[in-house]
């Protein structure tokens, strides 16, 4: 029998194909020998192909799947059996996309696959990570744990992005706003001002002169200005998100002065958290490992965690391969360490975790408090420089008239 199947090599490249095997776990184990971790397989006669399996359904936002977790465990806490609870969750999900993506889950399930397995094919939805826990809650007879620590996990990614967005939704709608203004004097207050001063005929300061030409710039030459800044904007944009450009970011917010520490706190809590909550699992050492890897964004972290997964494969402690002071604190590789010898690697890590994410949440809180005024005194420094640049002919005009006026005999 053949089966179709996707997902990443060593390297962690995106792979797709099919293979023959009697079963769809034998096709798994087949590919894991030649160093291809699947996300989903699917027999060939089905509908869907490798190129779909890899696209996968439409994605669900993390509070809708955090609900989903939460209330998939508490059903199965209580001894529902599975397909009950897939049919209460398909009910009161009130997302279209989650719904029909549960709804394929209850079918599946009702035709005999299990729920991880069921998961594997919708991968948009349910990344590696959740299916890997899902499975092993399964092959444990822990689903229900497994289910609420997925929940507590993705609603701590939740939180975590409430926080960055909650801090910076003010200041970038101020800079907006002020930068609207400020577009708005340019084109269309400073030129009343233009034809004064020509009647004028006074000299004018150096900053009142540039401010006229970016004003002349803008209300003459608009047709090429407006399509100049959307190409600039769109080629930052693709640079900033192509797999270089996120690389040399994330490597300068990493070393950056004052931004390092701070990037490098929320990057260790995340990967803490999500390793220690795999581990936890009773997910393979390596496997966990190189799920954390895939799922973290942060390029210079995943590296680390590449070269971390080949020394523990050659029989090297975690501590130890994740020994890189740039990247990590020596209190947190201690701590891992500690873990190790005690055998409790998962707990040491969600603690290490839950501590850096009590210190980040201080942060945020502190620096939402600083961030606003310093963005709102720039913005006004802003403002207050264009009008005091408008006005300043005019204070030199009345200075030179009143000087004229008592120097008269």
């Amino acid at each position: 029998m053949s089966f179709v199947y996707s997902g990443f090599d060593a390297s962690g490249k995106a792979v797709a194909g099919s293979i023959d095997a009697s079963a769809p776990a034998e096709a798994i184990e087949a590919l894991r020998k030649r160093g291809i971790f699947t996300t989903a397989v699917k027999a060939e006669d089905d509908t869907t192909s490798a190129a779909a399996l890899v696209r996968g359904g439409t994605k669900a936002g993390l509070q809708d799947l955090s609900q989903f977790y939460r209330q998939l465990s508490v059903l199965m806490a209580t001894k529902t059996p599975l397909l009950q609870a897939l049919v209460v969750a398909e009910k009161q999900t009130r997302t279209p996309a989650l719904k029909s993506t549960v709804a394929d889950l209850r079918k599946r399930v009702e035709e005999g696959e299990s729920l991880a397995a069921a998961m594997a094919s919708n991968p948009r939805v349910f990344d590696s990570v959740a299916r890997s826990m899902v499975a092993a809650g399964e092959a444990a007879g822990m689903l229900d744990k497994m289910l609420a620590s997925l929940s507590i996990l993705v609603r701590r990614q939740l939180t975590i992005r409430r926080q960055i967005i909650g801090t910076l939704t003010y200041p970038v709608i101020l800079i907006s706003v002020s930068f609207c203004v400020v577009i708005a004097l340019l084109v269309a207050v400073l030129p009343q001002f233009a034809e004064m001063f020509k009647s004028m005929q006074t000299p004018l300061p150096p900053t009142t002169k540039m401010l006229m030409w970016v004003g002349d710039v803008l209300r003459q030459q608009w047709m090429f200005v407006i399509p100049a800044a959307v190409a600039a904007a769109t080629g930052l944009y693709l640079s900033i998100r192509s797999p270089k450009g996120i690389g040399r970011i994330d490597a300068f917010l990493v070393t950056a002065p004052r931004i390092g520490p701070m990037r490098r706190s929320f990057a260790v809590a995340g990967f803490c958290r999500l390793l220690g909550t795999l581990i936890d699992a009773r997910v393979p050492l390596l496997d966990a490992i190189r799920l954390t890897r895939e799922s973290i964004r942060c390029r210079p972290y995943a590296d680390l965690l590449q070269s971390a997964e080949i020394a523990v494969e050659r029989g090297q402690p975690l501590a130890e391969s994740l020994n890189d002071e740039r990247l990590i604190d020596p209190a947190v590789t201690a701590a891992i360490s500690s873990g190790e010898r005690g055998g409790k690697v998962g707990p040491v890590l969600l603690q290490v975790a839950d501590y850096l994410d009590e210190d980040n949440e201080q942060f945020m809180k502190l620096l939402s408090t600083i961030l606003e005024p310093v963005v709102l005194g720039v913005v006004g420094a802003l403002v207050g420089g264009i009008a005091i640049s408008m006005f300043l002919p005019l204070f030199d005009l009345a200075a030179s008239a009143g000087g004229a006026s008592g120097g008269a005999p």
